[in-house]
């Protein structure tokens, strides 16, 4: 019998930087989507927008923001945060384990 490993809830937050255009920021939009897609399953993306920054990074004033939950095994978030680290055009990231 083929027994899953268990899967876990999470949330992710990430900022992108507006100057990468509105084609450029559907496409790191969809790049994540698809990440997250083969890698779990995505139970909800909610696309905040342009947003007012706390404080400047990079002096920028202002930042895209994108709210994702899904589920995944617990392995997966660590290479996610590394690829949103590595990705120009993302200003700030969090993934967090959500509430089940």
């Amino acid at each position: 019998m083929y027994l899953q490993k268990p899967q876990t809830n999470y949330e992710l937050m990430y900022i992108l930087d507006l100057t990468k255009g509105e084609e450029g920021l559907a496409a790191l939009v969809e790049k994540f989507k698809t990440l997250i897609e083969s890698n779990g399953e995505l139970t909800s993306h909610e696309i905040v927008g342009k947003r007012r920054l706390a404080y400047q990074i990079n002096d920028m004033p202002e930042g895209y923001y994108v709210l994702v939950r899904f589920r995944s095994e617990h392995s997966f978030p660590a290479e996610l945060t590394r690829v949103l680290g590595i990705t120009d055009g993302v200003m700030r990231s969090l993934v967090t384990k959500a509430a089940e």
